[in-house]
């Protein structure tokens, strides 16, 4: 099974909420684009994708990534990125996006319910050992898995947890950081 097939058939593919899917498509976009000069290549892509674990095949890469860059670019912009991914949405969530209309009668609650799912697939991302918190080793692990230089420095990553650590126990837990992924919401929107 290659990257792109592993991708998008995992549940976080996709969060429900748009906000929250469009500051994460930005940051991966950022974390992907490792020369910082806008543009995404098939190597930057096939780089960061080993380094999460993924498989992938640079010639089938190459051919899925090419039909998405614009003529005289080297590389994915990021609304080719977005093009990108809203069409690995479509293809593959389609039908749930129907289900999901069919059990929702607009009530907020079942909004409500699936921004909370979504919120706690993200949490389980950074909380590796599934304790409740996000500890700063595993904030450090994380970090330098996805290739960003603060992972390498255990002190910055300390300060990043007590930013969001409102009860001072060195961790993040996962009201805060609920509290911390509304605060981007509302700073984005």
């Amino acid at each position: 099974m290659d990257a792109l097939t592993t991708a998008v058939k995992s549940s976080s593919f996709r969060l429900r909420s748009p906000s929250l899917n469009s500051v994460r498509l930005r940051r991966i976009f950022d974390l992907f684009d490792t020369n910082h000069d806008e543009l995404i290549t098939v190597d930057e892509l096939s780089r960061a994708l080993i380094l999460l674990g993924l498989d992938t095949n640079i010639n089938q890469l190459d051919s899925i990534i090419k039909t998405f860059i614009q003529d005289g670019n080297t590389g994915l912009t990021f609304d080719d990125f977005q093009d990108l991914h809203k069409e690995i949405d479509d293809l593959f969530f389609r039908l749930d996006d129907n289900n999901d209309s069919c059990n929702d009668d607009g009530d907020s609650k079942v909004q409500d319910r699936k921004e909370e799912t979504d919120l706690t697939e993200a949490f389980k991302v950074f909380d590796e050992d599934g304790d409740g918190y996000i500890s700063a080793k595993e904030l450090q692990t994380v970090l330098m898995k996805l290739g960003f230089a603060e992972g390498n420095e255990i002190k910055r990553v300390e300060m990043m947890i007590s930013s969001v650590d409102r009860n001072h126990d060195g961790r993040v837990d996962f009201i805060e950081f609920k509290e911390m992924m509304r605060k981007v919401i509302v700073l984005i929107r």
